[in-house]
């Protein structure tokens, strides 16, 4: 009953705290030469206009997202221009209580779970984010809900959401192969509810850790041979379909625009502007001239291996699989933005309970490697924008120690992770049950 209470408090606090900033936001934006809100969501704002009219968001400039997200904002023409910031933040909160929600099917104690919430909602990147009018909360929050439907088994519910949020936002894609591994028949099965592996405070050794690794690294080449099961078409199919259902409705709707603006030129996205990203400086150089296929190639390769093996080796703890692929994909993008963090923030909470990292001291240099590197470049970004120096190299060499930054940080956090699988196999639960008999 106490832990209810302290979680709704939480929630209450944070729920104001989002409010504050939304109505600070409409006065600086009013009384300030510098905006709160995100030029994204003026940009989200002027396309959903275009839609209450009747015409194609995409006739709004640099609008590359979903129409959905266009007529999610509809009531900013009609009510108020903050409706949008509103949506956003509640799902803020939704990401709050869903990470509770994931925690406490896993078992972990209430102090900790706490703590992992507080991680989120609490978190300046997180709750400006919303309030500045960003719509990667709702991601966030659809995300965490096609887990929750896997672990309750709704494979078919899950799926739902999934092709969805593929849809609304290309990035997730990458979490496709993961979630097919962990659909293994030994887990899931029909009218079974799959069985969750409890969380346990006993840290395993150095030893111990490098077997379970090992184990989760073969262990997706024995799946393969059985890689057409049920809950799998099943998972493909569906989440395929809602996919390409609403891929082919709004192409319907608006053509080739859509399909370009979408999905297309994120696939395709080579910005000058500068940028976190390590491939800013190449870009900006050959911006004038065609980059080729071979380039755009082996931009993606370092992505491409490192997802490969963070998936063999840690699919089978599916959320920490999805977190350190989320920090290598965004690590090694071609377009690294401030906003691209909340793609893993969402996801850390999920993971800290299983951490042995110590805040003092290993924790605290991590995120003072991570704010250092980020300020570093910042810094050199101040000076480009703001006084037009001509730092574009120096921005780069910013940029490669960011990356350093991020790779020594997701380096620590793996190291001191505790592997611990979502599911445990049908068999083994009703053997320890018989023994228990």
């Amino acid at each position: 009953m106490m832990a209810t209470v302290q979680f709704r408090t939480l929630l209450v606090v944070s729920a104001i705290l989002r409010v504050v900033l939304i109505v600070y936001g409409e006065w600086q934006d009013t009384h300030m030469e510098v905006r709160y809100t995100d030029i994204d969501y003026v940009v989200f704002s002027d396309a959903a206009s275009l839609v209450a009219s009747g015409k194609s968001p995409f006739e709004r400039s640099t609008y590359r997202y979903s129409p959905l997200l266009a007529f999610l904002l509809l009531p900013n023409s009609i009510l108020h221009r903050s409706w949008g910031k509103f949506i956003f933040s509640a799902a803020d909160l939704l990401v709050g209580l869903f990470i509770r929600t994931i925690l406490k099917l896993r078992g972990v104690p209430e102090n900790l779970s706490m703590i992992s919430v507080m991680a989120w909602l609490f978190n300046p990147f997180t709750f400006t984010i919303g309030t500045r009018g960003n719509c990667e909360p709702i991601v966030c929050a659809l995300i965490l809900w096609v887990f929750i439907c896997l672990m309750n088994g709704r494979v078919l519910q899950a799926a739902f959401w999934y092709g969805l949020v593929v849809h609304f936002r290309v990035y997730p894609i990458i979490y496709a192969l993961p979630i097919l591994l962990i659909l293994d028949p030994h887990v899931f099965r029909p009218g079974q509810k799959p069985s969750l592996q409890r969380w346990d405070h006993r840290q395993e050794s150095p030893q111990s850790s490098f077997k379970s690794r090992l184990a989760y690294l073969l262990r997706p080449w024995l799946i393969v041979k059985s890689a057409f099961t049920r809950d799998r078409i099943l998972f493909s199919l569906i989440s395929g379909a809602i996919f390409f259902l609403f891929t082919g409705l709004f192409y319907h709707l608006y053509g080739w625009d859509f399909l370009h603006e979408s999905l297309l030129y994120h696939l395709t996205r080579t910005d000058p502007r500068h940028n976190f990203s390590i491939y800013f400086y190449h870009i900006y150089l050959q911006y004038e001239h065609k980059i080729s296929v071979l380039e755009k190639l082996i931009s993606f390769l370092p992505q491409l291996i490192v997802q490969l093996v963070l998936i063999l080796s840690f699919a089978q703890d599916l959320p920490f699989c999805c977190f350190v692929q989320t920090v290598a994909f965004v690590a090694f993008n071609k377009v690294m933005t401030a906003q691209y963090f909340v793609w893993f923030f969402c996801l850390l909470p999920l993971s800290l309970a299983w951490s042995n990292m110590k805040l003092k001291w290993k924790g605290l240099s991590c995120i003072a490697l991570w704010v250092g590197g980020q300020l570093h470049w910042l810094w050199w970004g101040y000076m480009h924008e703001f006084k037009g120096r001509n730092v574009f190299l120096q921005l780069w060499v910013a940029g490669i120690m960011f990356l350093s930054a991020n790779t020594y940080v997701l380096v620590s956090l793996i190291n001191h992770h505790r592997c611990s699988p979502v599911f445990t196999p049908l068999d083994k639960t009703l053997k320890g049950a018989k023994k228990l008999k």
